[in-house]
Order: structure tokens, then sequence, then C-alpha cells
């Protein structure tokens, strides 16, 4: 029947009513949204803001006080306050450095400030010795001619930048308030409309949730599943199989790709991620699983049921990478090494990931691209625990553990200029075990500062032999990342050198840059507490980890030290010659001594003579000897007397 027109007068009418309706809340629901987000990045500005006066203010009131302390020493050196200077001082160069850190956009003023901070330490010392000394006026003239001014210099630029970040928050305050109210308005307007389109509403929230649960289990970066989705798919997985078909994993892990993001940057590291999940995910069956896990590391799960083993992709992933990547047109050739485990009856998921784990470090160190986890694997955590139990007994043993030193000679004159103290464990069962093979050992565990306590003590002590016999020989000593990081391995150190008569000027300490990047703040301050010793400090193999330019140059330390990686073939490849020159030059600017490992040639040696490197050790002067041959052999060489 067709309707007449008093009739459709109605029916348009709600409909036009409907619409209204609708298209009101979609705007103000978009509003809403819109003012939501903006409210959002209002209360961040006002949190970020907030934090950077707070840090300003935090760091002004330390050199507040900090001069509040001085002043008062002048009054009374021998009152509390002098006790409380350094700490003072060392409280108020952290929160400087604090500021370095949030403040990215002022990081290099902060770091400015805080580089005047430090550099006033030496000025504070002079200021507490002239009092200490009884010389009052020569202190109040330091105070008030260098001290006063410098610290006058700081709090005004402290304050300026707190006065900044003060007037950024009270603004960005009030705009979130004026934001609250209208979205208050907005959202009361909002939830009335609501009512008449509530079904709209829910399906828009079933659709969100959807939105969210997809976002929490897929790699913001490369879009493949993350590990909290490969561990539910691969659980499901083993729920699911019987013993004729049980999962397997791979993990796939991207040789080179931290040279790559070191070298090359963030952004072409990430983009070669991204394209080696695109690589990884068209070589496997559809009904395979591909996920990032983090980092350069992958996972693929191969489901029960599938026609291809591990093997067989393994061969496919690899071939996948044999075409070289093309990033901002930079091409670069990188391989991958996969380990593969297939699950058991009763395995579990954390058990099969690390199990093909262990396969892939395994390929990894045998250069070899794949492994297979099998039984034999098992037998490594049984092997570990015995070779600790022996580690322990062998500690308590005082004639188990030896020191070897290698020379290191000046590049440009030949002369002897000190020695590296290299360990050397002699078992009593299995003779002379390798040192990489029970360090990583004991780095695993607390026994690390006994061995780091043994191997200082013995250096210190033939360093000491050699001083009473008229040698001046320093002795350098590796430290591990976790006795560097340990807050009482710096009094340890002292009451070493104390207990062996030893000047700290004749020992170097040298850490990795791994020891220092893992925990800058704490590696920073250790170094500056062994350094107050005259002890030298060095960062050891240098250009295989990753160091932060910023820090570097705020690094108390005295050398850098080559890896023998770069220096082996400076010689035939342009690359490394390239990485050597840029390292030597490096150091020097900053105004360090560099050392060069494994020269193993006079090729080289006259390479790095050229580049004006000025220290080198390796097979090419000496293999590491025990004392009495080293010291025989440089007297008869004319280069130790008595």
């Amino acid at each position: 029947m067709v309707p007449t027109r008093r009739q459709a007068r109605p029916e348009r009418t709600r409909h036009w009513v409907t619409a209204g309706l609708a298209g009101t809340l979609v705007v103000l629901s978009g509003y809403g949204l819109a003012a939501s987000w903006h409210q959002n990045l209002l209360v961040r500005d006002v949190s970020v803001a907030g934090g950077h006066v707070a840090a300003y203010q935090q760091a002004a009131y330390r050199s507040a006080w900090e001069m509040a302390l001085i002043r008062a020493t002048i009054n009374d050196p021998d009152g509390p306050e002098r006790q409380q200077v350094l700490a003072a001082d060392q409280q108020t160069y952290a929160a400087t450095l604090h500021i370095a850190a949030i403040d990215r956009a002022n990081a290099r003023e902060a770091g400015a400030l805080a580089s005047r901070q430090l550099n006033l330490r030496p000025q504070i010392n002079w200021y507490l010795t002239q009092l200490d000394r009884g010389e009052v006026t020569g202190a109040r003239n330091t105070l008030k001619t260098v001290i006063e001014p410098a610290y006058a210099r700081i709090m005004d630029r402290l304050l300026d930048k707190q006065n900044q970040h003060l007037a950024s928050y009270i603004q960005h305050q009030a705009s979130a308030e004026r934001d609250s109210r209208r979205l208050a308005w907005g959202s009361l307007v909002t939830f009335v409309l609501s009512l008449l389109v509530l079904v709209w509403f829910a399906r828009s929230t079933r659709t969100h949730r959807r939105q969210v649960e997809l976002l929490a289990t897929t790699d913001a970066l490369t879009g493949l599943p993350n590990r909290a989705a490969f561990t539910s798919h691969t659980q499901h997985a083993l729920d699911t199989a019987d013993e004729a078909g049980l999962p397997t994993v791979l993990t796939v892990n991207i040789d080179g790709f931290r040279e790559v993001n070191d070298q090359l940057g963030p952004r072409i590291g990430d983009h070669l991620l991204i394209e080696a999940g695109r690589r990884l995910a068209s070589s496997v069956r559809e009904a395979d699983l591909v996920a990032r896990l983090g980092g350069d590391e992958f996972a693929v799960l191969l489901r029960p049921g599938a026609t291809d083993d591990g093997d067989t992709v393994a061969v496919r992933l690899r071939e996948a990478f044999d075409q070289p990547f093309l990033l901002d047109d930079i091409t670069v050739d990188l391989e991958i090494s996969i380990g593969a485990a297939t699950a058991g009856p009763d395995t579990e998921v954390a058990a099969l990931l690390r199990n093909a784990d262990i396969a892939m470090h395994d390929a990894k160190q045998q250069h070899d691209g794949f492994r297979r986890f099998t039984v034999d694997h098992n037998l490594d955590p049984a092997a570990r625990l015995t070779q600790l139990g022996d580690l322990r007994r062998g500690l308590d043993d005082p004639d188990q553990f030896t020191l070897h030193y290698q020379p290191k000679i000046a590049v440009g004159t030949g002369e002897l200029t000190g020695v590296e103290a290299l360990a050397r464990w002699q078992h009593p069962t299995k003779g002379m075990v390798p040192p990489n093979e029970f360090i990583p050992v004991l780095e695993t565990t607390s026994l690390i500062h006994r061995f780091t306590d043994r191997v200082l003590a013995l250096a210190l002590q033939q360093a000491r032999r050699w001083l009473d016999a008229g040698h001046r020989v320093p002795v350098a000593v590796n430290v591990s990342t976790r006795s560097l990081l340990d807050l009482s391995f710096p009094d340890r150190l002292a009451e070493a050198l104390e207990s062996a008569g030893v000047p700290g000027e004749l020992l170097c300490i040298e850490v990795t840059e791994h020891s220092v990047m893992s925990d800058p703040t704490t590696a920073i301050e250790a170094l500056r507490r062994i350094r107050a010793f005259g002890v030298k400090t060095s960062i050891d193999d240098y250009g295989t980890g990753y160091s932060s330019m910023s820090y570097l140059k705020l690094l108390p330390v005295d050398e850098l030290k080559i890896d023998r990686s770069f220096v082996a073939d400076m010689v035939a490849d342009p690359s490394s010659h390239a990485l050597v020159a840029s390292t030597i030059a490096l150091g020097h600017n900053l105004g360090l001594a560099v050392v060069a490992e494994g020269v193993e040639d006079p090729t080289t040696v006259a390479a790095l003579a050229a580049l004006a490197c000025n220290t080198a050790q390796g097979y090419h002067f000496a293999r590491p000897l025990p004392a009495d041959d080293l010291t025989e052999r440089y007297r008869l060489a004319g280069q130790l007397t008595g």
C-alpha cells in the first residue's frame, strides 16, 4: 500500500530526528575523542613540565645546600659540615645529571652544568685542604673568588630554567583545566544522546575491544605476533597435539644486527627488522606462525601435522637471507643463526623456547647457521654445576689460580709500558682450563667477586715484587660487569692496594663497554671512586658493544683498547682500518691513550704507528708469560733494570 501524505510526514520526521540524533552523537563523540586525546597530551605535558620543574628545583636545592655547607666550614673547619661537603657535592652532581637524562631538549646545557659541577671538585678539595692546613685566609679567598662565583652562575642558570619550566607548567595546567570543563559538558550531552543509540555504542565497544586485543598480541614495529601471542599459540599447539604430531619451534637471530644498528643508526635497524620479518613470514606455510620475540630475535612455530620439518624450513629461512638488504640506498648482507627444538610429550612452552634458544646460540658459536636441540645439550647444566663446585674449591686452594702477563708495548719506541694480567686455572685433574671456559661460568654467580679479589691480590703482589726489584711495571686487570657494579668493589680495591703496598698508578682496571652501559650511573661513580686512588681505568674491547657518546665524554677513563677483531685485519680490510683510525682519533680527541689488541705482525705495527696509536699488545711482541719469564726476557732486552 502506498502511504498517504499524512502517513509519510511522521515517518520522514522520525527519520530526520534519528539522523539528527545520530549525526549529533557522531559529532559530539568525535569532539569527545579529540578532546580526550588533547586532554591526554595536556596531562602528559603537565606531568613532564612538573618533572622538569622538580628536577631543576632539586638540583638548585642541592647546589644551595652544598654552598651552605661549604660556607659553614669557613667558620667551623672541624664542624660536622666538613664531613658532609663531598657527599653533598656528589648529590649535586647526580641531580644535575638527572636533569640531562629527563630534559632532552636541554640535555646539552644540563650536561654542561654537570661538567661545571664536576670541574669544581678540585677547587672544593683545594679549599678543604687549605682549611685542613689552617690556611683560613687562603680558603676564604678561594671561596670568594672561585667557588661562590661558579656556584652563583650554576644557581642562576638552574633557577632560570626552573622558572621557564614553571611557566610552562602553569600554562599547561590552565589549559588542562579549561579543557576539562569543556570535556565535562561535552561528556554530559554525549551521555544523554548515547542512551538513544545504545546498540550502536555496544557494537562500537565490541569492535574497540577486538582492536585492543589485537594490539596486545602484535609487535608494533613488524606487525608480526609478539612474544605473548607466540606463547599462547604454542601452548595451544602443545595442548592439542598427540605424540604423532608434536610442534617444533625455531628461534632465529640475525647475525651482525647489532653492528648495523650501532653503526648505521636505529632507523636503519628498524627497517632491517621489518624486512627480515617479511622475509621470514613469506618463507613458511600459512598454517605456521612467525613472531618477533624482541630485539633481533624471531621465532617460528611449525604446527603439528606440517609436512615440512624444522631442517627443511631452516634451509628456506636461510635462503631468504641470501639476497642483500637495500636500506635507504645502503646495501647490507646478513645471515641468520637458527635453533630448532621439537616438543616432547610433557614439554612446557618455556622449556621448548629455551631448548631452541640453546641450539640457536650453539649454531652462532659454531658459525654453521643451524643446530637442532638434542639430549646432549641437557648435559650442560650438570657440567656447569660440577664446574662451579670445582671453581669454589679452587678458590679455596691458593695454588690453583695463577697469572700470566702479556706485555704492552709503546708503538713508537718499542719500550715496555706495562703488562696485562691474565688468569690461568690449573685444575687438579683436568689440567690447564682455558679462561673462556670458566670465567663466563664465574660471571653468573657471586663467585666472581672472590675470583676478582684473588686476581687483584696476585697482580698487586707481583707489582710489589717488581717494585722491590727496582722495576716500575704497571699491571692491568680485567674486571667483570658484576664486580664493577658491586658497590663494595672500590673499597675492596683500596684495601688490596694498601695491603700490597702498591701505589695506585701502577694498577689499571679494564672494563668493557657493556659493563658501563648496563648501568651508566653506577659504573661512572665506581670508576670515579677507583680513579680517586690514582688507579688508571680503561675501556676494553672497544668497538664490540654499544656506546653512547654522551656518556663516553663523561666517563672517568684514561684509555681505550681497540678490540682485536678490528686490529687483526686492519691492513687487509679498509673498513677495519677506517674503524681503527677513527677510534684512535676519537680517543686522542678525548685526551685518552689508545691501545691496540691482537697485534700479530710487523705490518700491523707499522700501520698503527702511522695512525699515532700509543700502545699495542699481541703475539707479535709476546704471548702471555709467567712473571719470572717476562722479567728475564725484558731485563735481557735492557727494558728492565735492577
